[in-house]
């Protein structure tokens, strides 16, 4: 089924840095074009970047993308592309002033577990629902760990306001599946579509959005339904009231990493696997690389997630073997904080020292991973990347006024504006 969304010779998503690197240097050279065909979904997706893997988990930065083009063209010619990709920066900023959504969603999910909305969601995800085109895009879900953009906001929409389907199911069901998904943007992408995170303001998939925008022949091959998406209304939901939340005290910049003393090692997880370049001018006794498999399967990840996370994972401990020599472990742990522990142990560690985590999966477990690490004299540092510490006060509000702070940074980062 794959070879119905993505030509069979050619791999949909880096796995490594070198190969996202490679599609950057690729992506660059056409994407002058990406402001009038980004919103068209086309087979095999030749018209954006199919980055995000590589971003999210940090094969790649959003910096380095940035540069990239800017060495290019003219920042006014590249600007949309450069706003799609620091959303995710916006998304993160404004979840960790607000960590409370997560938590609730969490929460609201194990709530509807057993509950009518359940049952509809999984006869839907398992079956398929009324729309054709729908069902072809959550096969291309399962099977590829990918949507288009215009595809997710299409089915998200018809999900909640023509299904009526509870929302965190929705989530959770890209989140389990999509290779790019993190807490920030998929839980709030599908809070907007719903009318919860913009007060006022709802997505509905609409036929003849769908007919401009969609490759004709997916409609062709798909058309049953198609008719209820001929005037939607939105669901109306209650929206609740969000407090911000002051930034964390403790962050720090990655200066802080030559303040540690004794033997020190760094733990490098799947959020930001290029913590070893970052941290590299720093000495440390070992590098322990983990993904966290009870996480994975609690979270029901696909096993075409879990692969592509293994694959980018074995990457990373690559790359840092070239860094660091032989003194670099991977494990993909049945837990995380039981194989950090013995870690530390074994090499007789004073300091475990990562990159800070945003809000998700590998933060909900820094408690438990500090307060054990603690408990045998093994201080716990988590620094920040100076990029990510510059723009994370700007998501108090909205993306353009996210991005009127944001944009100055960005286009001093391409030779073209120096």
């Amino acid at each position: 089924m794959q070879r119905d969304f993505w030509p069979s010779s050619d791999p949909p998503f880096a796995q490594t840095r070198e190969q996202a690197l490679r599609r950057l240097g690729q992506f660059a050279q056409t994407v002058s074009r990406y402001s009038r065909e980004r919103n068209h979904v086309m087979v095999g997706h030749p018209n954006v970047s199919r980055l995000s893997p590589a971003i999210r988990h940090r094969l790649i930065t959003e910096s380095e993308v940035a540069q990239s083009v800017l060495d290019r063209y003219a920042f006014s010619t590249v600007e949309k592309f450069l706003q799609e990709i620091y959303w995710r920066r916006y998304w993160k900023s404004w979840l960790s002033m607000r960590p409370q959504v997560w938590s609730q969603y969490l929460g609201d999910l194990e709530d509807l577990r057993g509950s009518e909305g359940w049952e509809r969601a999984q006869e839907v995800i398992d079956n398929g629902g009324p729309v054709g085109v729908m069902n072809a895009f959550a096969a291309e879900l399962r099977e590829t760990g990918y949507l288009h953009n215009h595809a997710r906001m299409w089915f998200a929409a018809y999900w909640v306001h023509t299904l009526q389907l509870p929302w965190q199911l929705g989530a959770d069901f890209f989140f389990r599946h999509l290779l790019d998904s993190d807490p920030a943007s998929n839980t709030l992408s599908w809070r907007w579509v719903s009318g919860l995170q913009t007060p006022g303001k709802s997505y509905l998939a609409r036929r003849s959005n769908l007919e401009k925008y969609l490759a004709a022949e997916t409609i062709q091959k798909n058309p049953e339904g198609i008719e209820l998406l001929e005037n939607p209304s939105p669901l109306p939901l209650p929206m609740g009231t969000i407090s911000r939340i002051p930034a964390n005290p403790g962050t720090s910049d990655p200066s802080l990493a030559q303040t540690a003393q004794g033997r020190v090692g760094l733990w490098i997880h799947e959020e930001d696997l290029l913590a070893g370049e970052l941290l590299r001018e720093r000495h440390f006794e070992q590098v322990f690389i983990t993904g966290d498999l009870q996480a994975w399967n609690q979270r029901g990840f696909s096993e075409v997630k879990q692969k592509w996370l293994t694959s980018a994972l074995a990457d990373t401990q690559y790359r840092c073997q070239q860094l660091y020599g032989q003194q670099v472990r991977l494990e993909i742990t049945p837990k995380t904080s039981e194989g950090l522990i013995e870690w530390a142990e074994e090499a007789k560690l004073q300091t475990v020292m990562a990159l800070r985590p945003e809000v998700g999966l590998v933060h909900d477990g820094l408690s438990e991973i500090e307060q054990r690490l603690a408990q045998r004299g093994v201080a716990l540092l988590l620094v920040d990347r100076e990029e990510d510490l510059q723009l994370a006060p700007y998501g108090k509000a909205g993306f353009f006024p996210f991005w009127k702070k944001v944009s100055p940074i960005v286009r001093a980062l391409g030779s073209l504006s120096r």
